[in-house]
């Protein structure tokens, strides 16, 4: 990215970014949702049509291009969203059926006083220019101004970098939990949960 012009960060997701930000929310999580979500132009359909804007905040660069997203989860839904409906839509009975079941495992509980993060993630071109902070310090804000008292992530085993920059922004492992034969399936052995107190 060449744009000199600042990096701002909006509330929720403008309408022509929706496609963007779903492909990038592919591109960072394809590797343990791909052996469910196969084939890609799918998988992109579903997440097109689950992408819930209100849950979102995005950097924007200033030529409005989509750098990045963090997502967080409430009562009300989170940024990726959709149940059986939208999966069978997208893949049929069967295979909607048997893809839900499994993404299941993968969902964690909203608690009280805690805002959960629902992915954070920045585009190719933008990345090691503090995008990342600037969506984690915008959430802190976000949880702040929701009243809470600490955000919750969950960070997988095979990705150090972004638990090391979870780690440098106060966030604090938790428990790890074993993905058990889940493994096979999402391609990550362990799950370590971290808290950031406000």
């Amino acid at each position: 990215m060449t744009d000199s012009a600042p990096i701002s960060i909006e509330q929720g997701l403008r309408t022509d970014h929706r496609d963007v930000a779903a492909a990038l929310f592919w591109e960072a999580f394809k590797g343990k949702l791909m052996p469910v979500m196969k084939p890609e132009t799918k998988a992109l359909a579903f997440l097109v049509s689950a992408i819930d804007p209100s849950h979102a905040i995005s950097a924007v660069s200033g030529r409005g291009e989509l750098l990045g997203i963090v997502g967080f989860k409430t009562t009300e839904g989170g940024f990726v969203g959709g149940g059986l409906r939208e999966m069978t839509k997208v893949y049929g009975p069967v295979g909607g059926f048997w893809r839900g079941l499994l993404l299941s495992v993968l969902e964690r509980p909203v608690e009280a006083g805690t805002l959960l993060m629902d992915g954070i993630f920045v585009s190719a071109s933008a990345r090691g220019q503090g995008v990342g902070t600037m969506l984690l310090d915008a959430v802190r804000l976000k949880a702040i101004d929701f009243g809470l008292a600490r955000i919750r992530l969950d960070v997988i085993d095979s990705n150090p970098r972004a638990r090391a920059l979870y780690e440098r922004q106060g966030f604090v492992a938790l428990e790890t939990s074993e993905t058990g034969l889940f493994r096979h399936v999402f391609g990550f052995r362990s799950s370590t949960r971290m808290n950031c107190q406000l």
